[in-house]
């Protein structure tokens, strides 16, 4: 079973799925051991199709850390909190969660564009 552990210990995933924001974007490591690398993967791969057929998911994309890292990190666009809310809160998702090797745990977070004069477009 996936574990979850905050990015943040401030404002956890948990207490930001009270936002109104839109859009998001959701960044998510996954630290996992060697071994089960395989499992994550198919793990994250079902997650992310089922995902892809949400309201207003928009996109995806998983990254693995280079030189044999086993920490992988997620991105999605989500159109706002209260859609990606939806999805993380759903029971097929939830249930989805015991497909994750017992040695993987999950950091997700929600983040906004910020506007930094000649470099950044915020929103």
């Amino acid at each position: 079973m996936l574990q979850i552990k905050p990015m943040d210990d401030v404002i956890p995933i948990f207490r930001q799925l009270n936002e109104s924001l839109s859009p998001v974007v959701l960044v998510n490591i996954f630290n996992v051991a060697e071994v089960d690398i395989p499992a994550l993967l198919a793990a994250w791969e079902s997650d992310a199709k089922w995902m892809k057929k949400q309201a207003w998911y928009i996109s995806t994309q998983l990254h693995r850390g280079i030189a044999g890292s086993t920490v992988f990190m997620n991105y999605a666009i989500w159109e706002s909190v209260r859609h990606f809310s939806a999805a993380f809160n759903h029971p097929d998702f939830k249930s989805a969660l015991a497909q994750y090797p017992d040695s993987a745990v999950a950091s997700p977070h929600l983040f906004t564009r910020c506007t930094v004069s000649d470099l950044c477009v915020g929103p």
